[in-house]
């Protein structure tokens, strides 16, 4: 099995540039999250050419819409929403630095050729899995859109979190050339997201 590599955002184009489909990554430090409702406000902000209430250089965001936090614990569920609902916002996103996005699902062939174009990976996270992931996130707060409630902007303090380079700045699709591979779930899930979210 490849070595797992290890991200700390902010991240920088060559960080993206060395990252292959298929690789195994574990994410720690900040991450952002967004969903529709969040990213529609920013392209508003965007095509009225208004600063954002976030700062997107270098960053990662996790199309998220996590569940009320537990007692005891900074947030709940925290598994991945499917990634194509966000293609149509990737782009402007990337032209201000955005370096990842991180869901579950494919990518279509524009935000494919985007992230060739701006350096940028897609990253997925493994879908059903949000109790287990949200164990990787030790803070959260809320920084931008409270009131849309879970689909809020928020900012997660990750360590470990795994995902795998989905699309990367080469033109590499983990969905199209590794299905097979990344399917046999003996090898797979119980080696290494498995073994990850049970350490």
């Amino acid at each position: 099995m490849a070595d797992v590599i290890n991200l700390h955002p902010p991240l920088t184009e060559e960080d993206m540039l060395s990252l292959k489909a298929g690789d195994r990554v574990l994410i720690t430090g900040t991450l952002i999250t967004g969903r529709d409702a969040a990213h529609r406000r920013l392209m508003d902000l965007i095509e009225k050419g208004e600063p954002l209430p976030i700062d997107v250089a270098g960053q990662m965001i996790y199309y998220v819409g996590p569940s009320p936090a537990p007692p005891g614990a900074p947030i709940g569920s925290a598994g991945p929403t499917t990634a194509y609902r966000m293609d149509k916002y990737v782009e402007p996103l990337l032209k201000l630095g955005l370096r990842a996005t991180i869901g579950k699902g494919f990518r279509g062939a524009t935000v494919k050729e985007a992230l060739k174009t701006y350096k940028a990976v897609h990253l997925h996270a493994i879908g059903g899995l949000g109790a287990l992931l949200s164990k990787r996130i030790k803070s959260a707060r809320i920084i931008a859109y409270e009131d849309l409630g879970p689909e809020a902007i928020y900012e997660f303090d990750v360590e470990d979190f795994p995902v795998i380079v989905a699309n990367d700045a080469h033109g590499g699709d983990v969905y199209s050339t590794n299905v097979r591979q990344f399917s046999e779930l003996p090898e797979f899930e119980p080696s290494w997201v498995g073994g990850q979210l049970a350490g």
